[in-house]
């Protein structure tokens, strides 16, 4: 990876970290001091404490994709340690799954006279279940490269002693 490609990317990653920490410091506030307007249209304390978890489902996959381009970057991305990393933005991405799931059943009940909003938001919820999918599909070709990495090396360890 080029530095100009990690540099953009590292850019991008802190401020969405950045963004994150600031939105749940936001809910946090707005959950201890107790100054929710909440009028009773929608419950809103719920909804921000799937807020704040779906921030921490965010920062996981930020802090995880930092490791993996840290690995990429050193050249060391085709081990069995980034497996991890991938596992964990998995989780990461089925668990902001589900807190959009919470989301559309919570909003659901104000929607009785428009429903295609709450099947809308189910559509955006699967979605984010099949960018997991998506995710666990490149995990398996990473798995692929590591084997056939470990095999290239087994051969040349082989030919070396050939030689």
């Amino acid at each position: 990876m080029g530095k100009l490609t990690v540099g953009a990317l590292r850019a991008v990653l802190v401020v969405m970290l950045a963004g994150t920490v600031f939105v749940q410091a936001g809910m946090v506030w707005t959950l201890v001091t107790g100054n929710d307007p909440e009028d009773g249209s929608l419950p809103l304390t719920p909804l921000r404490v799937i807020t704040i978890l779906g921030m921490v489902s965010v920062q996981v996959v930020v802090v995880c994709v930092w490791r993996l381009v840290s690995m990429a970057r050193r050249g060391t991305v085709f081990s069995h340690a980034a497996f991890r990393y991938v596992d964990f933005v998995i989780g990461a991405i089925v668990t902001a799954a589900f807190l959009w799931f919470a989301v559309t059943a919570l909003n659901a009940p104000g929607q009785r006279d428009d429903p295609g909003v709450t099947v809308i938001m189910g559509g955006v919820g699967v979605a984010i279940l099949g960018v997991a999918l998506i995710v666990l599909v490149l995990r398996t070709l990473l798995a692929q490269a590591v084997a056939r990495d470990t095999e290239a090396a087994q051969m040349q360890a082989e030919l070396d002693e050939v030689i």
